[in-house]
């Protein structure tokens, strides 16, 4: 696939406003950097888009499918692309919202998605990447959705890492500048204990920007840790 373009962006269910609910505000900013994110894809006149995240396996989807956010409390389905009796609820979370994310866009673009395994090794990660960057298709937007260590503190998921800081910090200078080989340099290990949900997909975009060639300049736009999370929000084109 020629692909165009890239995006990073965070999966937590609570960009959706239904399920933040009264706290829907504290996450305005994320939602507009996404939004804005999302934008820039479109922006590289793309023909498709293809969502890429970490689910329990690697597989691809459907065009009908969908995932569902019951389990956050909202009794809402959320539409990969076509609405057809052939799709079923196989999203997983991170596609879940970054269909989200597609579909708030308004965009009449095809959609395709496809989930690694969360505890794929970088080199599968990287061939992934490189088998995607390969298919035949139409110019391609990537948008990849991952989160960062979930460690930032005592009320983080996984409480209190001192590691956590500097791992993000790195990640976040990867994303600002295309770095494919910083991302593919990421401790499987480390990240685990880190409870980091991104690192997957983003060796993912690594190996489709690497097997995609061209120089690639990066701009990371948002970089915090609410609730003790890392999320990061960026945009890949090329130079």
């Amino acid at each position: 696939m020629p692909l165009v373009a890239a995006a990073v962006c965070p999966h937590p269910p609570l960009l959706v406003p239904e399920v933040a609910g009264a706290a829907a505000g504290e996450l305005d900013h994320l939602r507009a950097a996404c939004a804005a994110a999302v934008a820039g894809l479109l922006a590289a006149d793309p023909e498709v888009i293809l969502m890429v995240g970490a689910g329990p396996r690697t597989e691809r989807f459907d065009a009908a499918d969908y995932g569902s956010l019951r389990s956050f409390g909202v009794d809402r389905y959320v539409r990969l692309w076509k609405v057809n009796c052939a799709g079923g609820e196989r999203l997983p979370l991170s596609l879940t919202i970054g269909a989200w994310l597609i579909g708030r866009s308004g965009t009449e673009l095809p959609r395709r998605a496809a989930a690694i395994a969360a505890d794929a090794t970088p080199d599968e990660c990287a061939d992934f990447g490189a088998a995607l960057a390969a298919e035949p298709a139409g110019r391609t937007a990537l948008l990849v959705l991952g989160d960062g260590s979930a460690c930032r503190g005592v009320q983080a998921p996984g409480y209190d890492d001192p590691r956590a800081e500097a791992y993000d910090e790195g990640v976040a200078r990867a994303l600002a500048g295309a770095d494919a080989a910083a991302l593919l340099d990421l401790d499987p290990g480390l990240s685990a204990e880190l409870k980091v949900a991104g690192r997957a997909s983003w060796q993912v975009l690594a190996g489709a920007v690497r097997a995609a060639g061209g120089d690639w300049r990066g701009r990371l736009s948002h970089h915090e840790a609410p609730y003790g999370v890392a999320y990061f929000v960026a945009n890949w084109d090329r130079a």
